[in-house]
């Protein structure tokens, strides 16, 4: 069993940034691949950003390319997600997940096990 929690999030203004967090507990969290997903306000989850178990493969949503980057120190049992230039439309709650099944499909939320409790994003413009 593992148990994800995020923070980080908060009130920001276009064009700041922040560094997202999640926390992981269990002793094989280093072997998971990870997950960023967030919901806007009336949508649906959408995927954000993902990062194999080693960190040598980071996959990205279009919408964030370029803005937002992933990371994991497996030391540290914690994953980050790092967002610059930052827009209005990324407001959102965000949440980490991870998935013990080896599957690649890493855009799909339906390939993870765990998730964590999310944490706001709110951007002003």
């Amino acid at each position: 069993q593992v148990q994800l929690v995020e923070s980080g999030g908060g009130l920001v203004q276009a064009g700041g940034s922040l560094r997202l967090s999640c926390a992981a507990s269990g002793r094989t969290f280093s072997r998971y691949p990870m997950g960023w997903f967030r919901q806007p306000p009336g949508k649906e989850r959408e995927f954000v950003a993902a990062i194999t178990w080693s960190g040598g493969n980071t996959y990205y949503a279009d919408s964030v390319k370029g803005r937002f980057t992933i990371s994991r120190d497996n030391a540290k049992n914690t994953v980050y997600l790092q967002m610059n230039s930052l827009k209005p439309e990324d407001t959102a709650v965000y949440y980490c997940a991870a998935q013990r099944g080896g599957y690649s499909d890493y855009a799909s939320s339906r390939i993870y096990d765990y998730w964590g409790q999310g944490t706001q994003v709110t951007v002003s413009s």
